[in-house]
């Protein structure tokens, strides 16, 4: 028990570390997470045995709940309303595209069947909030157009859209599943998540608005069981639980009640040390010796995905808003995997047997998109001229603090003169 805290330690203090250095070497910081997993895992340096999916998986479930809730508690709404409509259709029409033409590609390119094909598309659909909101606070990328927050609100709320349709895709292949209960399964996901966020988001700011918490900190405690309720009631019933999450992280971080700052501070905190976790367990679950086996198809599927899904789909959902070509451009560049695909991956692959090595196939791909995209990213932004100089990106969340300017006047006081110390004062 000693060692493992010991080893807890010094993950956490090289993980705070890697923030450093991640910044002065320009590469985002959560590869270094998944980088220092694979030294410690059984291929790397340390080779500590961890093949535990199952355990994995629980670990990540949760960490995706407060990362999903984060990802609406965090986001000021104010600036994305005018961006609602096309983050919205990004994040569920722009998922399905993208599942669907990466899962024609994986048919005719790497022959695997149909369905399994689509399930290694629906996996990889989303984009990442915690490696895109990353990359554009660390770097201070101030977009025009709005981009931000429609990166933010896209990448926020795409994940459980994918993970709707990696379940619909898993009974497919397990082929238990007929029409009539794929559709009722299609209808519980989204309604239910729906029901269950507004009726949790409601319960939660009426309590927060009457209720006194006798001791500082209480409060933070009641929104972690507010944040666990939102997914576990709707996904007790059927339903997506990190779309409700989502609802209600967004429902309760714009809304005003006492001490919410400090509570989104302790998110934002706390967020980066799940984030820290699980990459770095997702890296400890890796196999780097499998890497070269797959390396090829995984290659392909990236580069399909980063130039040819995402921009398409991005595409035929934003020239109807008139949207700038370079804004385009930069938001389908912008379309970061991450942490999200690689647990539903690992959901995929404890439900069902595949021809291949899904599991490492995504792991590549994402560390592809972190690398490659997550990296140069400051430097499309400025190529393609979508910079804001006079912008803040802060704005779009919600600890930003309007800067207030200071102005230090000096008075003299001559001595001797009577009253001049309370004019003075005046």
């Amino acid at each position: 028990m000693n060692w493992f805290l010991l080893l807890c330690a010094l993950v956490i203090f090289a993980g705070v570390l890697m923030y450093k250095v991640s910044d002065r070497l320009g590469f985002p910081v959560l590869l270094a997470f998944i980088v220092l997993g694979m030294l410690f895992g059984s291929d790397g340096l340390f080779r500590i045995p961890f093949e535990d999916y199952s355990f994995a998986e629980q670990i990540c479930t949760v960490a995706l709940i407060f990362i999903m809730f984060y990802g609406g508690f965090g986001t000021n709404f104010k600036q994305a309303k005018p961006v609602l409509g096309r983050s919205i259709l990004l994040s569920t029409v722009g998922v399905v595209l993208t599942a669907l033409l990466t899962g024609v590609f994986c048919r005719f390119a790497l022959k695997l069947p149909w369905a399994e094909s689509f399930l290694l598309g629906s996996v990889m659909s989303s984009t990442d909030a915690a490696s895109v909101f990353s990359v554009l606070r660390s770097k201070r990328l101030n977009l025009k157009y709005n981009t931000a927050s429609l990166l933010e609100m896209e990448s926020g709320s795409n994940d459980p859209c994918s993970y709707m349709l990696t379940v619909f895709f898993i009974s497919l292949v397990n082929g238990n599943a007929n029409a009539g209960n794929l559709a009722y399964m299609m209808f519980s996901q989204i309604a239910y998540g729906l029901i269950g966020g507004v009726l949790v988001s409601i319960l939660a700011i009426a309590a927060f608005r009457k209720i006194k918490f006798p001791v500082a900190g209480f409060d933070s405690v009641f929104v972690i069981g507010v944040a666990i309720l939102s997914y576990a009631l709707p996904a007790a019933l059927g339903g997506n639980g990190y779309l409700s999450a989502y609802i209600v992280g967004i429902a309760l971080g714009n809304v005003s009640f006492p001490n919410k700052k400090n509570l989104v501070y302790f998110f934002d905190g706390a967020t980066s040390l799940i984030q820290m976790i699980i990459f770095f367990l997702l890296g400890l679950l890796s196999f780097p010796s499998k890497l070269p086996g797959i390396a090829l198809p995984a290659l392909l599927i990236a580069l399909f995905l980063t130039l040819i899904a995402r921009p398409l789909a991005v595409a035929l959902l934003l020239t109807p808003f008139k949207c700038k070509p370079r804004q385009q451009l930069l938001v389908s560049f912008a379309g970061l995997r991450g942490a999200s695909s690689i647990v539903f991956a690992i959901v995929a692959t404890m439900s069902v047997t595949t021809h291949g090595d899904l599991f490492h196939i995504v792991f590549f791909v994402v560390l592809f998109s972190i690398t490659l995209q997550g990296s140069l990213l400051p430097f499309v932004s400025k190529k393609l001229k979508m910079i804001d100089e006079s912008g803040d990106v802060m704005k779009t969340f919600n600890d930003y603090s309007e800067e207030v300017a200071v102005r230090f006047v000096k008075l003299s006081c001559p001595k001797g003169i009577s009253g001049a110390a309370d004019n003075c004062v005046k």
